[in-house]
């Protein structure tokens, strides 16, 4: 793809604990830059650190070009302190005075599962956090803090419980389980013991744990007792989510979609599927489930042409611009 030229554009950003995409639109919808980097939460990278990888990847799409609107939607933007922090640290930036829109990533992907106005979004992949929206403007989100605010879930939730399992398993007290040695095949490390050394002493990374998201699934599947207690656990956060937004909103008569994203709800795992599914059906039974078929980045394109005032047929074609190219891949 083509660099952006001198002409006026449109900025969309959608950043995760992984990877950052952000893409630079015309006036007229065309996709002319897209760029992707590492992941920018703030609340993995902190913040200074986030403002660099956005900055550097906003400049990469947009070149010359006059900046017309910046949208940007990060994870680790929960609270609204925090978005105002986040509006403070990048306001002297070039790009970012004119129109700027900045909130959650779940934003980004609720845009690109639908466009109706009642709607749930959850994101499930290194951590979990919700949203529910409605068309008269009312608004349901949560903190996302982790345990501090009631969250469990997400590869940073799996890992590290799979590993407290493990630890009681090779100790005795606890029960067996297939995902201690699992762990340590996935890993790379002899025991049990040899890993918790390694994290404790920061020899290892903490986030090493969220990649065991995948072993816990795989045992699950395969029949441990264990893994399938913390895949139906992983299932029945999701639904306390769609729980809470149902009764905040008053959606349990209302027929309208829930979006799902993020690695864990879009790696097809059956069992946590089935169960999601079921669980959805006994709160909501006219919702939907909609696993998107493009990435977050379009959703987080087509509600920065929305902001910038562009066209109707535009804002058409910059869906049009994505067509085809699916979901991200799961893990």
């Amino acid at each position: 793809m083509t660099g952006p030229t001198s002409t006026e554009v449109i900025v969309a950003v959608d950043g995760g604990g992984m990877k950052t995409d952000a893409v630079a639109l015309t006036m007229g919808g065309r996709v002319i830059a897209r760029r992707r980097g590492p992941g920018s939460s703030p609340h993995f990278e902190g913040l200074a650190r986030s403002v660099e990888i956005v900055d550097e990847l906003v400049r990469d799409v947009t070149g010359d070009a006059a900046v017309r609107h910046v949208d940007l939607y990060l994870s680790g933007l929960d609270l609204p302190i925090e978005i105002e922090r986040y509006r403070a640290a990048v306001a002297a930036l070039p790009w970012a005075r004119g129109g700027l829109v900045i909130d959650n990533d779940l934003f980004a992907l609720l845009r690109a599962g639908t466009d109706e106005p009642d709607a749930v979004a959850i994101v499930c992949g290194s951590g979990i956090n919700a949203v529910g929206v409605r068309g008269d403007g009312a608004v349901v989100r949560f903190p996302s803090l982790g345990p501090l605010s009631g969250d469990w879930g997400g590869g940073s939730g799996l890992g590290p419980e799979a590993l407290w399992h493990a630890a009681r398993d090779v100790d005795g007290r606890g029960e067996r389980t297939s995902l201690t040695s699992a762990i340590c095949a996935e890993l790379g490390v002899g025991a049990i013991a040899e890993l918790i050394e390694q994290l404790h002493f920061g020899e290892r990374d903490q986030a090493d744990l969220y990649a065991l998201a995948p072993v816990i699934f795989a045992e699950a599947s395969a029949g441990d007792a264990v893994a399938r207690r913390l895949v139906d656990r992983q299932a029945d956060e999701i639904i306390a989510f769609v729980r809470a937004i149902v009764h905040r909103l008053e959606l349990a008569s209302h027929a309208f979609p829930i979006v799902l994203g993020g690695s864990i709800l879009q790696g097809g795992h059956a069992m946590l599927d089935e169960r999601i599914a079921a669980g959805i059906s006994s709160v909501a039974p006219h919702a939907r489930i909609v696993r998107p078929d493009a990435p977050p980045i379009l959703g987080a394109a087509i509600a920065a042409a929305l902001h910038a005032g562009v066209p109707h047929d535009a804002v058409s074609r910059v869906r049009s611009e994505f067509a085809g190219e699916g979901a991200p891949t799961p893990v």
